[in-house]
C-alpha cells in the first residue's frame, strides 16, 4: 500500500468519526518504527492517525489500550479503527516527550530536584502497568511473543551481536560467546516473570499533555519480570541521568512496589543490574542497526551515552557468573570506545540542495563533479497561480498547508527520499565528499522551494552529513508572474 493509499484511507476513517472534512493532514517524522504517523486536523476535531502494515502489532496496540485506559492509566485514546487497513486514530498528546524536558532542565540548578520529582511519579505508574493492569491484561493479544523468556532474550543478545560488535569490528569467539550468552539466560530466566513488562519504558515514550504524564509504544508488552522496565527508564543512554538520581529512584521504586508484592530487596536488585546489562546490549544493537546501518543521526548520538552506561555498570556492578567471553567483548567497547565506536558515526559527504527557476538556467556544480540530481517539480500543484500566496514562498505555513491537501506531493517526495537516500548510502560507503540536487519549478517559489525544504529535513534527521540549501530565486519571489 502507498502513502497515497492509507492516506485516502486515514482521511475517510477520521471523517467517518469526526463527522466533519478534513482541513489539514501532516506526516509526522519516523522514529524507531516504520510505522506511519499523521496529525488530522477538521474544524472542531484532531487525531493522530497510524497506519502500520504489521496486523497483529495493532491488535496487541488496540487491545493493550483499551485495557490501560479501563484501569484509569493515561494513555491515547482509541478513536476509531480499521484493522483490515491496518489503520486507527488516537488523541492527538501533542509533541512534548519527557526527554525534550531533561533537555530543557540539564543546565538549571535545580535540575535533579524538578526531574526526581517527575520521575517518581513515572515510577509509581510505571508499577500500575506492571502489576494492576497487568494482573489481568490479554497476554493473548502480545506481539511478537507473549513471555520475555529465554529465547526472546537471545534474539537481544544476538541483535547486539550482529548489529553491534560485527559492525564495529569487535574481535570474539562466536561460541564462547554463546555459550556466555545461554549462561546469562539461564541465569535470568530464574527471575519471577509473571508482570506486564512494557518493553520500551523510557523518556521518549513519555508525552507530557497538559501538565500530565502519557504512556506510548507498549505495542511490543509481554509477560516478564519487573526489573526490565525499571532498567529502560533509568539507564536510557539519551537521558544520560546522574547515577546518585539513578539510586535514589531505584530505591524509590523498591518501596512503591513492596505496596503490591512482597519482594526480597537483595535478590530484586542482583536481578536488576543483570537486566540493565541485557537492556544495553538491546540498545547498543538497535543504535547499531537504526544509527550505523541506516544511518539515523539521534540513534548515532546514542551510542556514546550507551557505552558510558556500560563503562560504570561493568566497573561496578560486573555479573558475579562466570561470562569470560562476553567480559572480554565489554572491555574492548570501552578501551575501543573512541576508536570503534564513533568511526561511522560521521561522514565528509556535503549534499547541496537547491530551488531554481526554469526561467533561468539548471545550477551548475562547482565541485568539479559533473552535477547531480535534478527534479522538475512543474507537474505538481501550483499555488502560485492564485493571488493570495504571490507573494509568498515554499517556506511559508500557508503554502505548506496548500501543499498538505495534495497526496501527489507527499508521494512525489517519498520517491525523491527513495532515490536520494541510495546514493547517499553509496556515497558515504565510498567516502565521497558532495553530490548536489536541485528542484525547479516555473518561479523558483513555491513548488521547488518547499521540496528543497523537505529533503533538507529528511536528510539532516536521517544523517550525519552537511547539508546545505540555497534558494536562488529567493530575492526575485513576487516578482514573476507564475
Amino acid at each position: 500500500m502507498n502513502i497515497k493509499t492509507f492516506n485516502t484511507d486515514l482521511i475517510e476513517l477520521f471523517e467517518e468519526w469526526a463527522k466533519e472534512k478534513i482541513i489539514s493532514i501532516k506526516r509526522l517524522p519516523l522514529s524507531g518504527s516504520n510505522r506511519q504517523y499523521f496529525r488530522i486536523i477538521s474544524n472542531t476535531k484532531n487525531a493522530i492517525g497510524v497506519f502500520n502494515n504489521k496486523r497483529n502489532e495493532n491488535i496487541a496496540f488496540i487491545s493493550f489500550t483499551k485495557h490501560f485506559f479501563n484501569k484509569g492509566l493515561n494513555v491515547p485514546e482509541i478513536y476509531s479503527e480499521n484493522l483490515d487497513k491496518n489503520i486507527y486514530l488516537i488523541k492527538d498528546l501533542g509533541d512534548k516527550i519527557l526527554l525534550d524536558v531533561i533537555e530543557e532542565k540539564r543546565t538549571e540548578k535545580d535540575f535533579q530536584s524538578k526531574i526526581k520529582k517527575i520521575y517518581k511519579n513515572v515510577i509509581n505508574d510505571l508499577i500500575k502497568f506492571q502489576i494492576v493492569a497487568g494482573k489481568d491484561i490479554d497476554y493473548s493479544k502480545t506481539y511478537p511473543v507473549k513471555e520475555f523468556n529465554k529465547q526472546a532474550m537471545l534474539w537481544d543478545l544476538n541483535y547486539f551481536k550482529y548489529y553491534f560488535l560485527k559492525t564495529n569490528n569487535i574481535i570474539f569467539n562466536e561460541q564462547k560467546l554463546e555459550e556466555d550468552f545461554n549462561t546469562l539466560t539461564n541465569h535470568l530466566k530464574k527471575n519471577d516473570n509473571n508482570y506486564f513488562m512494557y518493553r520500551d519504558f523510557q523518556s521518549r515514550n513519555i508525552i507530557i499533555y497538559n501538565e500530565k504524564l502519557y504512556y506510548i509504544d507498549y505495542q511490543g508488552g509481554r509477560k516478564g519480570g519487573l526489573q526490565y522496565d525499571l532498567a529502560s527508564l533509568l539507564f536510557q543512554a539519551k537521558a544520560d541521568l546522574p547515577q546518585n538520581l539513578r539510586d535514589e529512584l531505584l530505591l524509590h521504586y523498591i518501596k512503591e512496589v513492596k505496596k503490591y508484592i512482597n519482594i526480597d530487596e537483595k535478590e530484586f536488585v542482583d536481578f536488576y543490574y543483570l537486566f540493565v546489562f541485557l537492556r544495553l546490549m538491546q540498545v547498543l544493537g538497535a543504535y547499531g542497526f537504526r544509527g550505523l546501518y541506516e544511518k539515523k543521526p539521534h540513534f548515532i548520538k546514542s551510542i556514546k551515552y550507551a557505552v558510558k552506561n556500560l563503562e560504570w555498570l561493568y566497573n561496578t556492578h560486573k555479573p558475579k557468573i562466570i561470562l569470560p567471553e562476553l567480559f572480554n567483548v565489554f572491555e574492548q567497547i570501552i578501551e575501543n570506545k573512541e576508536k570503534n565506536i564513533n568511526k561511522k558515526s560521521s561522514s565528509k559527504l556535503v549534499v547541496s540542495i537547491n530551488s531554481f527557476s526554469y526561467k533561468k538556467e539548471i545550477p551548475k556544480d562547482n565541485s568539479g563533479n559533473g552535477g547531480g540530481f535534478v527534479f522538475d517539480c512543474r507537474a505538481l500543484p501550483n499555488p502560485g497561480r492564485y493571488e493570495k500566496y504571490i507573494n509568498l514562498s515554499g517556506k511559508d505555513k500557508i503554502v505548506r498547508d496548500f501543499f498538505i491537501d495534495y497526496p501527489e506531493m507527499n508521494e512525489f517526495l517519498n520517491n525523491i527520499y527513495k532515490i536520494v537516500d541510495q546514493s547517499i548510502d553509496n556515497y558515504i560507503e565510498r567516502d565521497f565528499t558532495s553530490l548536489m540536487v536541485n528542484f525547479g519549478c516555473t518561479g523558483g517559489q513555491h513548488r521547488s522551494v518547499f521540496c528543497a525544504e523537505h529533503l533538507a529535513g529528511h536528510l539532516k534527521n536521517k544523517y550525519n552529513i552537511t547539508v546545505k540549501l540555497k534558494h536562488l530565486e529567493e530575492n526575485n519571489w513576487g516578482k514573476y508572474n507564475i
